[in-house]
């Protein structure tokens, strides 16, 4: 169950986010204090519930939960607010739900378990099937109705990756052949291009989603309301968090595990050269923030799994390289602390031909 919260107050933010993150299949997606980057969110991600505030700063969080219901019909709205005079206004838009603050953990559990048995008892949500996706590191799509998605060939499971970097936009039919049929004559190309096309129609087909390729006036689209997909929800997490505290770090470290790799790795798709590199710096400034935060709050075990992991990625990240050693001088293991140093000023000057600008003195125990 996916759920969003909207308060202008950081600290009811936290509070929340600390109560549902304590009940079982609850994944908060999104923490918003404001009206404007909670409808631009919501765009493009489906949304179960959202914890709306009734004014937030000085907009209203009702009017707010009429555009939200406009934009997601099957959006449940739960009213989170300390003005009890609202609530008949509020029960205009139909919410799940209408707390007043300070929720109990128990009140919060109730919702919840209202918000599962409208969920099982509506056709139209039990019929309502999704795709997940899976592109950071290679690329698979599941679906829980009918398991893995059976690409018919690898052209069919190429286009279905390009259109899928779309993001939902359409796409003309001259840039889908000069992109995924590179090199083969125009007349051939249309000719895959419509094959592929009805591949992947029926390899989605056993998952009731083969409507969601929309092709139109010679244009092609992925239909992404019923798709989750790794990578996009990634990018919207780095672009809306800026810094954590000790009630939002797991979910830090959550989005961190989720980076298995790079976009479509292996799969050789010169069209997604662009994204691939993008997604990888945003990733790496994003690790090197959260190390540097760790470290600061003296989780030093969780820093040297992380910058590890960024060295693994580029073994002559000068940064990435520097704060692993600080880790391992913070968690006082001077032995991995000088074998690394070694092991990073070998390899640099193989590569580089010359020293890296960092202090020799970061091997010494005192060092700052």
């Amino acid at each position: 169950m996916k759920v969003i919260i909207i308060d202008d107050e950081q600290a009811m933010l936290a509070i929340m986010r600390r109560m549902l993150m304590k009940i079982e299949n609850v994944e908060i997606i999104g923490g918003f204090q404001s009206v404007k980057d909670a409808l631009l969110f919501t765009q493009d991600t489906v949304v179960d519930i959202a914890f709306v505030d009734i004014m937030i700063a000085d907009e209203s969080g009702l009017e707010l939960a009429r555009q939200l219901r406009a934009g997601q019909k099957n959006m449940e709205i739960v009213f989170v607010t300390s003005h009890r005079e609202y609530a008949v206004d509020a029960f205009d838009t139909y919410p799940l739900d209408y707390m007043v603050k300070p929720v109990s953990q128990k009140r919060l559990l109730q919702t919840i378990e209202r918000a599962r048995e409208k969920n099982r008892k509506s056709p139209e949500k039990t019929n309502a099937n999704r795709l997940v996706v899976k592109a950071l590191g290679g690329l698979e799509v599941s679906s829980v109705q009918a398991g893995k998605v059976k690409f018919i060939s690898k052209k069919s499971q190429e286009l279905f990756a390009f259109l899928l970097l779309q993001r939902g936009r359409a796409v003309s039919k001259d840039r889908v052949v000069d992109e995924v049929f590179l090199g083969m004559p125009l007349e051939n190309a249309v000719v895959y291009l419509n094959t592929a096309v009805y591949q992947l129609r029926k390899a989605l087909q056993s998952h009731g989603l083969k409507s969601i390729v929309r092709t139109f006036d010679e244009q092609y689209r992925l239909e992404m309301t019923h798709t989750d997909v790794d990578f996009i929800s990634f990018e919207a997490y780095v672009s809306r968090v800026k810094e954590w505290n000790e009630f939002t770090v797991k979910e830090a470290l959550e989005w961190e595990k989720r980076f298995a790799g790079d976009l479509y790795e292996n799969k050789f798709y010169t069209w997604s050269v662009p994204e691939q590199e993008g997604l990888a710096i945003r990733y790496h400034d994003f690790a090197i923030r959260l190390v540097h935060w760790l470290l600061e709050n003296n989780q030093v075990t969780q820093s040297i799994l992380i910058a590890r992991k960024i060295v693994s990625r580029n073994e002559l990240d000068e940064e990435a390289n520097v704060f692993l050693m600080k880790a391992y001088r913070a968690a006082k293991d001077y032995q991995s602390l000088r074998s690394h140093y070694e092991h990073f000023i070998k390899v640099y000057q193989q590569e580089m031909g010359n020293l890296p600008a960092i202090d020799r003195r970061i091997t010494y125990p005192g060092a700052n």
